[in-house]
């Protein structure tokens, strides 16, 4: 059954009015036309769904063991929907793009399952994952061209059915190539995620149900909108002054000649990936992670969170 609430503006006020049987069961009976309408022109969306990647990375950093969990890609069109892991491995040669079919990759020895991690660009998605697979890559990943940032999209790459291929963003993909190419040894599980059809299916399938929505919110925003506080834009101000004020009160330190911190054996900062010096400001977090000032700070700002262990700068 269908309700429909109209509004009627009285000297300047909004009053709420219930539409009489008649016009409910007129309004209803076009509505339900409509839907008919709408869903028998549905366009079949079979094939072309999206569906997302989770990528589980683990790598080590001095002796830490840093395991991310991100939805940061997605699955080419002609790409078997399968998990797959492994040790990521490049290219080998200046050109990391994998489009010369004598292209060899860096495989580690005890690795018996691996991913190539290649660039996009050079040649068609088709020829550099079969260049991989012919090496015996068990799965694919491709990082989009510099200056997309985490952009992806579902590639295209017919004749390569058998092999895993995903698509992730250039800035993830340029923080994995510059680990391997420090000597990390890292390891990514793939895992199917989330399926998503085409925003037009979407829009026509709730169209219908949309324009009566939109309608109701209408008539209740109009009346209520005067009394209604923004909760939500003070609290992110009181949040971002509270998150300033909790930097501010952390420990810092400036390193010396002898500190255990520049110690070659000791961790580098992750969030920039150098080691500390002396002179170097670093902050001391309240779990005890410490970072350089210039790189944390913004992070803090930004996540409140430790980039290590996740610890909440407002709950310590």
């Amino acid at each position: 059954m269908v309700f429909v609430i109209s509004c009627l503006s009285v000297n300047g006020k909004m009053s709420l009015l219930t539409a009489t049987p008649s016009a409910q069961s007129s309004v209803s009976s076009r509505l339900l036309r409509l839907s008919i309408f709408l869903l028998l022109g549905l366009p079949d969306s079979k094939g072309k769904a999206i569906w997302t990647a989770h990528l589980n990375i683990t790598f080590q950093e001095g002796n830490q063991i840093i395991s991310e969990l991100g939805e940061s890609g997605v699955f080419g069109n002609h790409s078997p929907l399968e998990r797959v892991s492994g040790v990521v491995v490049l290219p080998e040669g200046w050109n990391q793009n994998a489009c010369n079919p004598m292209t060899n990759f860096s495989r580690p020895e005890q690795a018996d399952s691996w991913l190539a991690l290649i660039e996009r660009g050079g040649c068609t998605f088709t020829h550099k994952i079969n260049v991989a697979a012919q090496k015996g890559a068990n799965g694919v990943i491709i990082y989009n061209y510099p200056g997309t940032g985490n952009k992806v999209f579902p590639m295209s790459h017919q004749g390569t059915e058998n092999i895993v291929a995903v698509m992730i963003g250039n800035l993830k993909g340029l923080e994995l190539l510059y680990l391997i190419q420090k000597g990390v040894y890292v390891t990514i599980i793939i895992e199917v995620g989330r399926v998503y059809v085409p925003w037009m299916s979407h829009y026509i399938l709730y169209l219908s149900y949309f324009l009566v929505f939109m309608f109701t919110y209408y008539c209740f925003y109009c009346t209520w909108r005067p009394q209604m506080p923004n909760y939500s834009l003070r609290r992110r101000r009181q949040m971002k002054v509270d998150v300033k004020k909790a930097i501010g009160q952390i420990e810092l330190r400036m390193l010396k000649e002898g500190d255990k911190e520049i110690d070659p054996n000791e961790n580098d900062c992750v969030v920039c990936f150098d080691t500390y010096k002396p002179q170097d400001v670093i902050r001391i977090l309240a779990c005890k992670h410490f970072f350089h000032k210039a790189c944390i700070d913004p992070w803090l700002l930004a996540h409140r969170t430790c980039p290590i262990c996740k610890c909440d700068i407002l709950r310590t």
